[in-house]
């Protein structure tokens, strides 16, 4: 029996197991789909089936560089405790080498690519994890920054990481290194939504201006104002949206009497050069990622039955 890719990715979601050792064992099994799943189960493959199917809303988020490249990733696991893990913990951070390495285009590429020397695939290598440990482990997102000088952070164990990218006058990499690191202690703490206000959308700023302006009207002390000086109300609180949004024109955390745009520019003159703040991402674990509320007496009379 013939099988296409279709069938090879089927499998996978099914199984959780690597493209290549599905592809193998469609292949040992004439593509049948039900021989193919029993196929990886004798191998030890699909042990983990069931865990795949678990919410994986904890885990680690971390940050390094390796050599001139920034990576940044999110792995996930079922419990704090399991994150806290030295095997999980080492996985995590040789997959973030591996990308340094590897410089996979999406997440199915890294899944892919060999992780590290092992002779393994990184979805090998995840499954290795899974049958180990005994939880559900999953590899979320990652982003890499091959230009620039490139400053993580990691908060609270791998709770939140950050990278920062900084494009700097030749000759001040390693000067700069403390500045990025502020920065990135800035963005896991507030959490900007932007890096500056010139790249808030229109969208958002009309909804804002629309809430701005209800609110102000709405407010007895400019029931007899004209609408040109609400407006112009309105433009003065809307400095305060940049101001709690946008990194650009945060206060700056170490020194509130200039904003991180100033303060990146008062060290650039102190350093002779110019720094340009490029990018940069922050990973929370979890984030966005609804976690099961399990309840605890169920589960007891579960257990006496």
């Amino acid at each position: 029996m013939a099988f296409t890719a279709k069938d090879v990715q089927k499998l996978r979601e099914m199984t959780g197991v690597g493209m290549m050792d599905c592809k193998k064992a469609l292949e040992a099994s004439d593509g049948d789909m039900d021989k193919a799943i029993e196929w990886l189960r004798e191998k030890g493959l699909a042990a983990s089936q069931k865990k795949a199917s678990r919410i994986a809303a904890d885990g680690m988020a971390y940050a390094d560089v390796y050599g001139s490249v920034g990576v940044i990733v999110e792995v996930n696991s079922e419990t704090d405790f399991v994150a806290k893990n030295e095997k999980f913990v080492n996985f995590v951070k040789g997959v973030a080498e591996t990308i340094a390495k590897v410089n996979p285009q999406d997440l199915d590429a890294l899944m892919q690519a060999q992780y590290l020397d092992t002779g393994k695939t990184v979805a090998e290598m995840q499954q290795e994890m899974v049958l180990v440990i005994g939880e559900n482990i999953q590899i979320r997102r990652f982003a890499r920054f091959d230009e620039g000088v490139s400053v993580p952070y990691v908060h609270a164990g791998g709770k939140i990481g950050v990278l920062v990218n900084l494009t700097v006058t030749p000759g001040l990499e390693d000067k700069v290194v403390e500045l990025g690191k502020d920065i990135a202690m800035q963005i896991a703490a507030l959490n900007p939504s932007y890096l500056d206000k010139s790249q808030v959308d229109e969208a958002t700023l009309a909804k804002e201006k629309e809430i701005l302006t209800v609110q102000a009207k709405n407010d007895p002390k400019n029931a007899n104002k004209p609408d040109n000086i609400i407006e112009k109300m309105v433009m003065g609180r809307l400095s305060k949206f940049y101001k709690e949004n946008c990194l650009l024109q945060q206060d700056f955390v170490k020194d509130d009497s200039v904003t991180v745009e100033q303060h990146v520019a008062n060290v650039a003159k102190e350093l002779g050069g110019t720094i340009t703040l490029s990018k940069y991402i922050r990973f929370e674990k979890g984030e966005g990622i609804e976690k099961k509320e399990d309840n605890f007496a169920e589960e007891i009379a579960k257990l006496v039955k």
